[in-house]
C-alpha cells in the first residue's frame, strides 16, 4: 500500500507542476494576464486541502455526506438564479465570488460520489433489489445530473452519470435494472442532441474535421496541428505557435496541444503514462481498503479523474468529439484544481486506514451486513 501511495503523490506532483510550467508557457503573450499566479495560489490551496484530508479518517465522510448533498443541491438551484450565477458563452456555471469565481457542478460531483459510497454501503445486500439497488438512487442522482445538465453542461453531466453507474454496478446492483434507464437516457440524449445545433455541428466537425477546419472545426484542427508540429521532442518550452491565438483556450481545455507541440510526443505520452498510473494506484487502493465505503469511494473518485483525463485528451487529439471538460492538474482551472487534489487526499486517507498488504481470507461484509463486491487474494 506504500508504494501505491508514493506512486500516487509521484504522479499527481509531476502533473502539477507540468501544469504551472505550461500554463505559463501558455499565457505568457497574454498581457495583463493572471493566470499562472491566480493557478499557483489554487494549486497551494488544493495542496493544503489535500494534505489536512489525507490526515483525517475518511469514514468522517459518512457524518457529513447527507449535508455535503444538500449544500450541492442549493448551490446548484443558485447557480440557474439570474443575478446569482455568472453567465459565460450561453452557460450558467459559476457562482462569482471576491476576486474569483466557482464552479458549483465541481462541488457537486464528489459531493454525489460521497454520498452515493455512504448509500450503497448502508443498504448492502439490498442493492441487487430494484428499489433500493436502481430506483432511490436513481431519483437522486437523476436530480443532481438534470440541474448541471440544465447550466448546460453536457460533458459534466455524461461523466457524472457514467461514473455513478460504475459505483452501482461495483455496489451491486443488477446490469438489468440498469440497461432501461441507460437506454432511455441514450434515446434522450441522441434526441436532444439533434435539436441543439451547436453540439450537432461538434459531432459533424469530428466526423469530418478537414472539411469543418475553417469553421466549428477550427479548434479541433488546429490542435492537431500544434500536437503534429511538436513531432518526438517539440520545438522547445515556450516556442509553440499554436497559443498565439490559432487554439481557442489552449489553457483550459487544450492545454495538452501546448503540451505536445512544445515538449513533443515523449511528454504527450509521459501524460498518458501517468494517468494510467493514477488509475491503477486508485484501484490498488480501491481493492484494500478497509471496508465497503472506502472501496466505493476510492473507485468513484479514481474514475472520475481516469475518465475526466481520458475524455480531455480525447477531444485533443480529435479521438472524442469536442467537450470541454479540463485535464486534471494541468489546465487553468481553480475549482476544479482544489476539488482534484481533495480526491487525492480522499484516496490517501483511505490507503493510509487500510488493511495494508494483506489479502482478506474471506469475503468482506459491509457494516450493514451488506456483501462487498471484491475477493481481495
Amino acid at each position: 500500500m506504500k508504494f501505491a501511495s508514493t506512486t500516487l503523490v509521484f504522479v499527481v506532483s509531476a502533473l502539477l507542476a507540468l501544469g504551472l510550467v505550461m500554463l505559463y508557457s501558455a499565457t505568457m503573450f497574454h498581457r495583463g494576464g493572471t493566470f499562472w499566479g491566480s493557478q499557483l495560489l489554487w494549486c497551494c490551496i488544493g495542496l493544503f486541502v489535500c494534505a489536512v484530508t489525507a490526515k483525517l479518517d475518511y469514514q468522517l465522510l459518512k457524518k457529513v455526506s447527507l449535508p455535503l448533498m444538500i449544500l450541492a443541491l442549493i448551490m446548484l438551484v443558485a447557480v440557474l438564479i439570474p443575478g446569482v450565477g455568472v453567465e459565460v458563452n450561453g452557460a450558467r456555471r459559476w457562482v462569482q465570488l471576491p476576486g474569483t469565481r466557482f464552479q458549483p457542478s465541481e462541488f457537486a460531483k464528489i459531493a454525489l460520489i460521497i454520498a452515493l459510497a455512504h448509500y450503497c454501503e448502508r443498504k448492502g445486500r439490498k442493492m441487487d433489489t430494484f428499489n433500493y439497488g436502481m430506483l432511490v438512487p436513481g431519483l437522486g442522482m437523476g436530480l443532481f445530473l438534470g440541474l448541471i445538465f440544465l447550466e448546460p453542461d453536457w460533458g459534466s453531466t455524461a461523466l457524472l452519470a457514467v461514473v455513478c453507474g460504475l459505483m452501482l454496478f461495483l455496489a451491486g446492483t443488477k446490469i438489468r435494472y440498469m440497461a432501461v434507464p441507460v437506454i432511455g437516457l441514450m434515446a434522450a440524449g441522441g434526441y436532444l442532441l439533434s435539436q441543439n445545433t451547436v453540439r450537432l455541428n461538434r459531432i459533424m466537425s469530428w466526423l469530418d474535421p478537414e472539411g469543418t477546419k475553417q469553421g466549428v472545426g477550427y479548434q479541433a484542427w488546429q490542435s492537431l496541428i500544434a500536437l503534429g508540429s511538436g513531432g518526438p521532442t517539440g520545438l522547445g518550452l515556450g516556442n509553440g505557435r499554436q497559443k498565439l491565438g490559432f487554439v481557442p483556450e489552449h489553457q483550459t481545455d487544450f492545454i495538452f496541444s501546448v503540451i505536445g507541440e512544445e515538449l513533443g510526443l515523449i511528454a504527450t505520452m509521459g501524460v498518458v503514462v501517468a494517468f494510467v498510473l493514477f488509475v491503477i494506484c486508485g484501484a490498488f487502493i480501491a481493492l484494500r481498503s478497509s471496508d465497503f465505503f472506502g472501496f466505493l469511494l476510492a473507485s468513484g473518485l479514481t474514475l472520475l479523474i481516469g475518465l475526466q483525463a481520458f475524455i480531455n485528451i480525447g477531444v485533443v487529439t480529435s479521438t472524442l468529439p469536442n467537450k470541454g471538460l479540463p485535464l486534471p492538474f494541468i489546465s487553468r482551472g481553480g475549482t476544479n484544481l482544489v476539488v482534484m487534489l481533495f480526491c487525492v487526499g480522499v484516496l490517501l486517507s483511505i490507503a493510509r486506514f487500510s488493511r495494508g498488504d494483506e489479502p482478506a481470507k474471506s469475503v468482506r461484509m459491509g457494516s450493514s451486513g451488506g456483501l462487498s463486491p471484491f475477493r481481495a487474494g
